[in-house]
C-alpha cells in the first residue's frame, strides 16, 4: 500500500500544515513578478487551486485506473503511478527555487493522478493476490494505508519536522520517498493471478 492507498492519505493531510507558507510564497511571488500586491479574493483563488486541483488529478487518474489496470497489468500499473507521484515532488520541490506558485498547482494535479491510480489499484491488486481466506483482511489493509498515510502527513506537517517556512517546499516532495521505495520493491512482487488468467490467458504463470 506505500505506493497505493498511503500516497493518497498523505497528500489529504500533507497540505493543512503549509497552507500559511504557500499564500505568502504566492504572495510574494505576485509582487515581485508584477509589481503589485495581490487581493487577498486573489490569494483565496490560488489556494483553492493549491488545494482543489488534487481532486480533479484523482478524478483523471480513477477514471484511467480501470484500462491501465487491464492494459499493463495491476503490478505495472502501480509501478507506472510512481511516475507522477515522482514529478509532482520534482515540480512542488522545485516551485520556491523557481518562484512559481503555478509549479504547486501543477505538483497538485499530478500527485491527485498518483492517487487517483494509486488507491483503486492497490485493492485491486491485494484482493486478486491474496489468499481466499485473507482476502477481506488484505482488502481492510487498503484503509489501513491511508490512515497511515493521513497520520505522516500530519506528523511530518510538524513545526519540529519539516512544517516550517524554511522546509516546505520538502514537506511538499515527501511523497517522492514512498514512490521511490515501492519503484525499488514492488518489481520483486508476483503480479496478479486473475490478471494473467483472465486477460493474460496464461494458465501456466496463473499456477
Amino acid at each position: 500500500g506505500i505506493g497505493g492507498a498511503f500516497q493518497y492519505g498523505l497528500q489529504i493531510s500533507i497540505i493543512n500544515s503549509p497552507a500559511e507558507y504557500i499564500k505568502n510564497f504566492t504572495r510574494e511571488t505576485w509582487l515581485k513578478r508584477y509589481g503589485s500586491s495581490p487581493s487577498e479574493d486573489m490569494i483565496t483563488l490560488m489556494w483553492s487551486f493549491v488545494v482543489s486541483i488534487y481532486c480533479l488529478g484523482g478524478l483523471l487518474g480513477s477514471l484511467s485506473a480501470g484500462y491501465i489496470s487491464v492494459r499493463f497489468g495491476r503490478k505495472k500499473a502501480m509501478l507506472f503511478a510512481n511516475v507522477p507521484a515522482l514529478l509532482s515532488a520534482a515540480v512542488m520541490g522545485l516551485s520556491r527555487l523557481c518562484a512559481s506558485f503555478e509549479m504547486i498547482i501543477a505538483g497538485r494535479f499530478f500527485s491527485g493522478v498518483c492517487g487517483g491510480i494509486g488507491v483503486n489499484i492497490n485493492i485491486m491488486y491485494a484482493g486478486e493476490c491474496a489468499p481466499r481466506k485473507l482476502r477481506g483482511l488484505t482488502a481492510i489493509t487498503a484503509s489501513t494505508a491511508i490512515a497511515v498515510g493521513k497520520f505522516v502527513g500530519f506528523a511530518l506537517g510538524l513545526r519540529e519536522v519539516l512544517g516550517v517556512d524554511a522546509l516546505w517546499p520538502i514537506l511538499m516532495a515527501a511523497n517522492a520517498v514512498p514512490a521511490l521505495i515501492q519503484l525499488l520493491t514492488l518489481p520483486f512482487f508476483p503480479d496478479s493471478p486473475r490478471y494473467l488468467l483472465i486477460d493474460k490467458k496464461d494458465k501456466e504463470e496463473c499456477i
